[in-house]
């Protein structure tokens, strides 16, 4: 599963729209649907921010890995 796929299937499954998601990570609605989409990618900050909402670890969302572990704790 690629980045995009993962990030519109986390947003799926928790029954969220794209206006959810983008004010909940603090950027447009439109911008987040160009990183759904994959026409620009996501900056690390923002990915950080969307590992934090969704509580998964980024590599996670990158598709690195298909468990869901938890974002890091301090």
């Amino acid at each position: 599963m690629t980045w995009m796929e993962r990030m519109k299937a986390l947003r799926e499954d928790e029954d969220l729209n794209q206006t959810e998601v983008a004010h909940g990570i603090h950027v447009a609605q439109t911008t987040y649907s160009d990183y759904e989409k994959g026409k620009v990618r996501i900056p690390l900050d923002c990915l950080i921010a969307l590992a934090k909402f969704y509580n998964v670890d980024l590599n996670y969302i990158a598709g690195i890995s298909d468990i869901k572990n938890e974002f890091p704790k301090k």
